[in-house]
């Protein structure tokens, strides 16, 4: 499995509404593309101050990395990011491959 973490810093102007139908946007891509397995997202909450002005992130789970390269031209992913694209200020995307044994509890 892939995990792909997309955190969010939209433009000071962005409207809140404009931050939440973003967010329902990406929301909805599980339900538009295959290989999706997992979906969570939410706003930044830490108390600590660290978030250099990313205020939103968003983690998709992909069955493998096949699923991971279909999702990136997907005319679903490509539409979300077009709406995205004119709030946005920055982006940080990340991915790592789930091995067994990664996750300690």
């Amino acid at each position: 499995m892939i995990r792909h973490i997309v955190l969010l810093r939209f433009k000071p102007e962005t409207p809140p509404g404009e931050v939440a139908a973003c967010m329902t946007a990406f929301a909805a891509l599980p339900s538009k593309i295959a290989g999706i397995t997992a979906f969570e997202s939410g706003a930044d909450i830490s108390p600590e101050g660290l978030a250099k002005g990313f205020s939103h992130v968003a983690v998709v789970t992909f069955a493998d990395a096949a699923a991971r390269d279909a999702y990136l031209p997907h005319p679903a992913h490509e539409a979300f990011v077009a709406q995205l694209k004119p709030w946005l200020d920055d982006v940080l995307v990340f991915d790592y491959a789930l091995t067994a044994g990664a996750v300690h509890g």
